[in-house]
């Protein structure tokens, strides 16, 4: 670990706690904005603008460090290795993120914003999959249990309460993505966060930037009547900017939070973010929240912390 990085950061629990919860109230409100934007406008062109959006919201806090004392990963005690290193990664997890973003828009539209803010939730499998598969870290066979339970869940709720096979939902499928790519890059991150002085606000800078620009990329190949029809939009752009500036609240603060806590006790404290979904999902989209979805999601949210209460056990000397 980056002696100059360890000295300089000191790890505060409580203010990571604090700043989890925080990330539970936006997550919780994303889906909702994510499905007010004006019909017409397609899932792809709102994903890179409000990444767009998210960039120019990431600017100012990203300046003020380059031109502070702790400019992180910019540093002059930072060697060119680290430095490439960090850029890499952060090239890397950005293309994920943009691809994330993009599926989130989508899955949230066709999957339903409850539906989806639930599927989201699976995001303690897919951790599991990669401690288990590259860090081989075993587990035991109540996290097992708990894990299988979980994705049993899943399957219900993706079949929309009726357990078919013939019934389960593509939509749904595609928002589970979110979570699969979330977690690949959410451990990387956690990794670059912990060994080298890279701060939050760079982290975050440089994903934005890289996903806008991976997602214009995407636009121009595949819908780039997008471009102009988003511009003529006045309604649209209200909601991307509004999702853009409640997107970059929610990453910048997710990392401060995860320098001061595990990722697994972050998860664990924002777990019931789809509640708060599914009551405005009912006030402001007039969606009707069915009794599968609420009866799947409490099965989800005991599976999640019985998940954390057993590995920070197994943590413990």
């Amino acid at each position: 670990m980056n002696t100059q990085a360890s000295s300089a950061f000191v790890r505060n629990p409580a203010a990571g706690a604090g700043l989890a919860l925080l990330c539970l109230c936006i997550l919780g409100t994303m889906p909702i904005i994510a499905n007010s934007r004006p019909a017409g406008f397609s899932a792809l062109g709102f994903a890179f603008y409000l990444s767009l959006w998210q960039s120019v919201f990431a600017v100012p806090l990203f300046w003020r460090e380059m031109r502070g004392a702790n400019r992180g990963i910019f540093g002059a005690g930072v060697t060119s290795a680290q430095r490439r290193r960090a850029l890499l990664v952060a090239l890397a997890t950005s293309i994920m993120f943009g691809l994330s973003t993009y599926l989130y828009v989508l899955g949230v539209e066709k999957a339903g914003a409850v539906s989806a803010a639930i599927a989201m939730q699976a995001y303690p499998v897919f951790a599991i999959l990669w401690e288990s598969l590259f860090l081989n870290r075993r587990k035991s066979v109540p996290e097992l249990a708990l894990t299988a339970l979980l994705i049993v869940s899943m399957y219900y709720l993706g079949t929309g309460g009726t357990w078919r096979v013939d019934g389960f939902s593509p939509w749904f499928l595609l928002a589970l993505g979110v979570p699969f790519l979330w977690s690949i890059a959410h451990v990387i991150i956690k990794e670059e966060l912990n060994s080298t002085p890279v701060t939050p606000a760079q982290v975050t800078f440089v994903r934005v930037v890289v996903s806008t620009l991976f997602l214009a990329i995407v636009v121009a190949l595949f819908e780039p009547q997008a471009f102009a029809a988003g511009l003529q939009g006045a309604e649209f752009q209200y909601f991307a900017v509004l999702m853009g500036f409640v997107y970059y609240l929610e990453l910048i603060i997710w990392f401060y939070a995860a320098r001061h806590i595990d990722i697994s006790l972050a998860s664990s404290i924002t777990t019931p973010w789809p509640a708060l979904t599914m009551v405005l999902a009912v006030i402001f989209l007039g969606d009707r929240v069915e009794p599968y979805q609420i009866g799947a999601f409490i099965v989800v949210g005991l599976c999640i912390y019985g998940l954390t209460f057993l590995g920070t056990r197994n943590k413990a000397p």
